[in-house]
Parts: C-alpha cells; structure tokens; sequence
C-alpha cells in the first residue's frame, strides 16, 4: 500500500513563505505524476500544482502561478511545494496526492493515492 505523508505546514503571515514536503513510501509502477491540492473549510477541495515522475512537466493552478514552484527528489522519494507571497486566502489544509500514471491531472478523482494533509494558515 503506497503511503504518502506530509508535512511543513504552519502558521505564517502574509507575504512569508513555507515549504511542504511528501514523502512517499514507494515510486513504482503504481505511482508516477504528483499533485498538490488543498481545501479551505467550507470548500471543495482544489487543484493546486502537479509534477510528472521525472518532473519534466509541471502545471499550476492560476491562484498560485507565480507563487508557488513544486518539485521532486526521486531518490529521497519526496515531493516539495514551496509556497510564497502568501495570501489569506492560502490558508487550507494542502493535500499530497499520487497517481498511476505520469500524466498531470488536475482533479482529485484522476489521483490515486492521498496524504492525511497539513495545515497552512496565513494571518493577516
């Protein structure tokens, strides 16, 4: 079972910057594009960024283009967003997500495999 836990959430104010990271138990056959997603209270949860496995490919939502980079080490297994000029409106649990094939997806249900979250808050 591929396990994907995250971390590097926190409290932050606006403007500052953080880095999350997902560490991923196994990259195999059953797990090649990443994404990032989040999901405010109250809110569906939404596209954020993805990488494909050798991270040739990237796309980003239109919210964080230009704020946020992700990227990825295959040999520590880890996936990095780094977040930057953040906003209030950043402020969501941030989701790790992993899926079968190496193609970007931007939906939660192409996404095969998720993380527990971490927690962003962005005080003004």
């Amino acid at each position: 079972q591929v396990q994907l836990v995250e971390s590097g959430g926190g409290l932050v104010q606006a403007g500052g910057s953080l880095r999350l990271s997902c560490a991923v138990s196994e990259y195999s056959k059953t797990t090649q594009a990443t994404g990032w997603f989040r999901q405010a209270p109250g809110k569906e949860r939404e596209f954020v960024a993805a990488i494909t496995y050798n991270g040739a490919r990237t796309t980003y939502a239109d919210s964080v283009k230009g704020r946020f980079a992700i990227s990825r080490d295959n040999d520590k297994n880890t996936v990095y967003l780094y977040l930057s000029s953040l906003k209030p409106e950043d402020t969501a649990v941030y989701y790790c997500a992993a899926r079968i094939y190496n193609i970007l997806g931007t939906l939660p249900g192409q996404y095969d495999y998720w993380g527990q979250g971490t927690q962003v808050t962005v005080s003004s």
